[in-house]
């Protein structure tokens, strides 16, 4: 496992967070409320890269977007470096110097109509770095931080004349340029060739342990949150269901929902394509249950407690698991 680091002081806590978001029907009357994140605790160690996994509309993102206040929680609490974040002007400004997000799409990111020097440059004017020679420099310095040394050339580029690989380079450099203690990276590799996602990775990997920089590392893919991060949240409907050292919750998973995670990754073996796999889910849909586990529609050890609600709790150092077969 990677080293964290060496001061272990939380430099983000989150706790007990919560999101509901209203559905409007169109085709049905009335709405309907979406829970997108569910009571959600968990703290980031300064130096520490931290992921939260789990598949599409599990809530990962939202927490993101909550995070640096571009929507606000329902109930809970962010603490970015012991201080509360509320929706106040100046704790925004807080969090937004020294958290910054590395999204899903290079392309959609950035402004197809600015140079690149200009991308890059826009929140160091905006949170007034320096001067226009020590913006510049600081610039060209995060080029090069992140393998694009051609920057003389890059500078008076525009997003369209870059490769996906060299646009996700230049999200990252514009993430580091104003020193960050914190970047949330939302699938930061997930819309990258194949062939280029180990080179990206290890730029972060490089520059993480360089600068000590803590990172919020959301994905849905498991083989990279172990290739990058040290601990792990599994995300399921809103809820963290297992979490822990990553190695321990990957390597040992404990609730069903990673175990079938795990089953559900692609076999790199080209011997075993065609071993069917046994993943661990079946359909209970038919079980009427509004309370209790959340994941009793799918689970395949289903028994009579689930319905009640298990709580997430410590089975081993490092490994926490909200399932009573653990």
């Amino acid at each position: 496992m990677k080293k964290i680091g060496d001061t272990l002081t939380n430099i983000l806590e989150i706790k007990n967070l919560g999101k509901k978001f209203t559905k409007t029907g169109i085709l049905k009357k009335g709405n309907s409320v979406v829970i997108a994140v569910d009571n959600v605790s968990f703290s980031i160690l300064k130096g520490e890269v931290f992921v939260l996994a789990g598949e599409s509309g599990s809530g990962k993102s939202t927490i993101g977007k909550i995070i640096l206040k571009t929507i606000s929680q329902d109930n809970g609490e962010v603490i970015f470096n012991n201080e509360i974040i509320d929706d106040s002007e100046s704790k925004i400004k807080k969090i937004r110097m020294n958290c910054q997000m590395i999204q899903q799409d290079p392309y959609d990111s950035i402004n197809p109509r600015m140079k690149i020097k200009d991308i890059i440059s826009e929140p160091l004017r905006i949170h007034k770095f320096g001067t226009d020679d020590e913006i510049n420099d600081r610039v060209i310095e995060v080029l090069r931080e992140v393998k694009l040394d051609n920057s003389s050339d890059i500078l008076e580029k525009f997003p369209h004349m870059l490769s996906g690989g060299q646009r996700q380079r230049i999200v990252l450099a514009r993430a580091l340029s104003i020193k960050p203690s914190l970047i949330i990276a939302d699938e930061p590799v997930s819309m990258l060739d194949v062939s280029i996602r180990a080179e990206m990775l290890k730029i972060m990997e490089e520059l993480q342990e360089k600068y000590q920089i803590s990172f919020l590392y959301i994905t849905h893919d498991l083989a990279t949150a172990r290739f990058f991060g040290q601990k792990i949240g599994i995300l399921y409907k809103g809820k963290i269901v297992e979490m822990g050292n990553i190695d321990k919750v990957l390597l040992n998973p404990k609730h069903p929902y990673t175990q079938a995670l795990i089953n559900a990754i692609s076999e790199p073996n080209p011997n075993n394509l065609l071993v069917e796999k046994q993943i661990k889910i079946q359909d209970n849909s038919n079980i009427q249950q509004t309370n209790g586990c959340i994941f009793a529609t799918k689970c395949p050890y289903l028994f009579e407690k689930c319905q009640i609600e298990p709580k997430l709790e410590k089975i081993n150092e490092e490994h926490y698991c909200a399932c009573f077969l653990s």
